[in-house]
């Protein structure tokens, strides 16, 4: 009898679906609550779904390429991706800081646009080496 031996996952590839999911789980959060969230954030309904929206690509893309794209090419795109997360997050509290009611906003747009150029990387992204 043949045995079937799935391959095995490294932490790296652990990691990079872990991080597809968060943002599937981030997307539903954004789209069932879009309404509440938007008064929390001082942003449009349209704008949490559209973000939304945009999470759920991503998270499902990256979840999809984690076996067609080399890890170190997808790490170097994650930690961009979070780098940008992080200096929305200190632009947005910053804005908000100063009393503005923008920071929110500030927020949800780089949610909005983040996955789709996470994705379009991504997927332009040299495949990876199989042997």
């Amino acid at each position: 009898m043949t045995q079937v031996v799935a391959p095995r996952m490294n932490r790296q590839t652990v990691g990079a679906i872990a991080d597809g999911a968060f943002k599937v789980l981030l997307a539903a959060v954004y789209i069932a609550g879009a309404a509440p969230l938007g008064r929390l954030l001082g942003t449009p309904v349209w704008l949490m779904v559209v973000s939304g929206v945009a999470l759920l690509i991503g998270g499902g893309v990256g979840i999809g390429y984690t076996r067609r794209r080399s890890m170190r090419t997808y790490m170097r795109l994650m930690i961009a991706y979070d780098s940008g997360w992080v200096l929305a997050a200190l632009a947005g509290l910053l804005t908000a800081w100063q009393g503005s009611g923008a920071g929110g906003e500030v927020w949800v747009v780089y949610q909005a646009a983040a996955p789709i150029a996470f994705t379009a990387m991504l997927i332009a992204a040299a495949p990876a080496q199989t042997d």
